[in-house]
């Protein structure tokens, strides 16, 4: 007979949940938000322009079911024409709605290794209001002309209905772009789509050159991805970015800029994302200065950008050190009021990292409040109707939607602790090199560079600071406290 009162094996799915309830979320919805679900399967697409005759295509992660965007691209006579269409939450999601109070507290999608937690029900940011392949679905399209040199001309938003052509994943796509495998069996049946990818590459190449001449920051960073299946640790891999990757970002870059200077040019209010000068500025000279490069004493993301594009060309096997505790002192992003009528003295707002003065997230309203608070904005100034949110509202949103980002990367870190430990456990004794992420009272943090995973230093830590590298020793794990411990080598 079993003893009722012996503890309950670890699990995983359970430690995620209790982790979710401990930083303040809810697991589940609630009643009402089911009924709404069931409400929003009757209802059809209202009439916009159709742009469903396009060849759409969408990249992604080979398992991601939730698409938020979908691309195509033509060259014209100023330069390459790309319309990023991006999932029409808003005309399903009304405000004030079950769904829409239960996004709001929630804020975003939390993924961890063994579950993922929507900000909105898997019926809808999976199915209703995914651009799944083959599916007829209302999108905002925004729209910017890429001219040679990488400005960004001619942009604009609308509404339109569209429909994905080909669901492609980041893993087949990037080796393909860089010549180093055969294009995959969607790709290799159609010319035009392939045509279409190499344009979309074309645009987004030209468009990295620029902000990195503008002194946009590169990382290139690696990052766990745990093998899990069934709840069962099966190890872990090194994710790191490939050229599909790169072209997605550059495009969903280029298409947030577009959303804050065409609200800006509207006079209309938004949610941005920005990243302030970095506050450890002198930290990230002294390091800087150790690869024998000397910074200027006031923040220059340009002359930052310089170093690191140099840096990773020399010496690429120790780049990933550099650039880890670069991001560490450059500091979290932040979501801002940007103001539709601007007084004179108000401070810009910019995107330090980005070399980006004009910046809002909206390529992900799936799982991402803000992006679908600014599609309501968005969508309300398309039809000529008054704002739907006040800036008071709006910097309650941002103040909220950045303590909720906060809580999730807790969730996410903790997860990818618990599981990194499982997968760890064999290798205690081993020797690691990695670089310090944190340093405080509350202890000293080291990230290693193979796996790509962050523990606690608990013996030999003394005078270290955020971006010393250093060999340590794996001397305990316990994945029910996402314990990893190490011991200064």
């Amino acid at each position: 007979m079993s003893d009722s009162h012996s503890p309950s094996p670890f699990s995983l799915q359970n430690a995620a949940n209790a982790e979710m309830i401990k930083n303040g979320f809810h697991l589940g919805f609630a009643p009402e938000v089911e009924a709404q679900v069931a409400t929003l399967r009757e209802g059809g697409l209202p009439d916009e322009t159709d742009l469903r005759g396009l060849l759409w295509s969408s990249i992604d992660n080979d398992t991601s079911r939730d698409l938020d965007q979908i691309e195509w691209a033509e060259r014209t006579a100023d330069g390459i024409r790309v319309l990023v269409g991006i999932a029409d939450v808003a005309s399903r999601v009304e405000r004030g709605t079950p769904i829409d109070l239960h996004a709001a507290d929630q804020t975003l999608t939390v993924y961890t290794a063994v579950h993922n937690f929507p900000m909105i029900p898997l019926e809808l940011s999976t199915d209703l209001t995914s651009l799944n392949e083959g599916q007829e679905r209302l999108a905002h399209v925004l729209e910017f002309t890429v001219t040679p040199d990488g400005r960004r001309v001619k942009s604009g938003i609308s509404l339109a209905r569209v429909e994905n052509k080909a669901q492609l994943a980041y893993s087949r796509v990037g080796p393909w772009l860089e010549g180093t495998a055969e294009a995959d069996e969607k790709v290799a049946a159609s010319a035009a789509l392939q045509e279409q990818l190499k344009l979309q590459d074309e645009a987004a190449r030209a468009l990295h050159a620029a902000r990195l001449a503008a002194g946009a920051l590169e990382f290139n960073r690696s990052e766990a991805d745990p093998i899990v299946i069934d709840g069962t640790v099966h190890g872990l891999r090194t994710s790191t970015h490939n050229r599909a990757m790169d072209l997605i970002e550059e495009l969903m870059i280029a298409a947030n800029e577009t959303m804050a200077t065409t609200l800006r040019a509207a006079g209309r209010s938004c949610i941005r994302r920005v990243v302030q000068v970095p506050a450890r500025w002198e930290r990230i000279v002294e390091v800087v200065r150790r690869e024998g490069t000397e910074l200027p004493p006031v923040p220059d993301s340009k002359a930052l950008s310089e170093f690191l594009c140099a840096k990773r060309e020399a010496d690429p096997d120790h780049y990933p050190d550099l650039a880890l505790s670069i991001i560490k002192l450059m500091g979290p992003g932040q979501y801002v009021l940007a103001k539709g009528v601007v007084a004179p003295g108000d401070a810009e707002q910019g995107h330090f990292g980005l070399a980006a003065q004009d910046y809002a997230h909206s390529t992900a309203p799936n799982r991402r409040f803000p992006d679908l608070v600014n599609q309501r904005i968005v969508k309300a100034w398309l039809e000529g109707a008054e704002p739907p949110y006040s800036d008071e509202e709006l910097t309650a949103i941002a103040g909220h939607c950045l303590e909720r980002e906060g809580a999730a990367r807790k969730v996410e870190r903790a997860m990818i602790k618990r599981v990194a430990a499982v997968a760890l456990t064999p290798s205690i004794g081993k020797t690691f090199r990695g670089v310090v992420t944190g340093a405080s009272p509350k202890g000293t943090y080291v990230r290693v560079f193979d796996p790509p995973v962050e523990g606690r230093i608990t013996q030999g830590d003394a005078g270290l600071d955020v971006g010393d590298t250093v060999s340590v020793k794996l001397v305990h794990t316990d994945p029910a406290h996402a314990f990893i411990d190490f011991a200064r080598a």
